[in-house]
């Protein structure tokens, strides 16, 4: 079975940091590019950040640029996303997708064909 499984939620305060992880079983996903997204009560799925197959190129989006930092070992089959400075509307259930055997680092989550049951962060003002 090809699952992701995310680890490394929880609650802490304004300022403060987590890391996120997300490792994946059933196959190798050090081909795909993968990336992070969240989701927050009566709102929809947004991107926070991604990572092509290699490493070598990530994207953030705006909300979170200069405060997150998305990472891989491919060795070890797991995506890391280090959030540091966080603030209450980062509060939300965060998911990591796989996008398979993608070049690139894509934003829309409808590019991802695996996901994982999320992870929450909440984040106390």
């Amino acid at each position: 079975q090809v699952q992701l499984v995310e680890s490394g939620g929880g609650l802490v305060q304004a300022g403060g940091s987590l890391r996120l992880s997300c490792t994946g079983s059933g196959r190798r996903f050090s081909s795909d590019g993968m990336g992070w997204f969240r989701q927050a009560p009566g709102k929809e799925r947004e991107f926070v950040a991604a990572i092509s197959w290699s490493g070598g190129s990530t994207f953030y989006s705006g909300a979170v640029k200069g405060r997150f930092t998305i990472s891989r070992d491919n060795a070890k089959n797991t995506v890391y996303l280090q959030m540091n400075n966080l603030k209450p509307e980062d509060t939300a259930v965060y998911y990591c997708g796989a996008d398979y055997l993608s070049q690139g680092t894509s934003v829309s989550a409808t590019a991802y064909d695996v996901w994982g049951q999320g992870t929450q962060v909440t984040v106390s003002a």
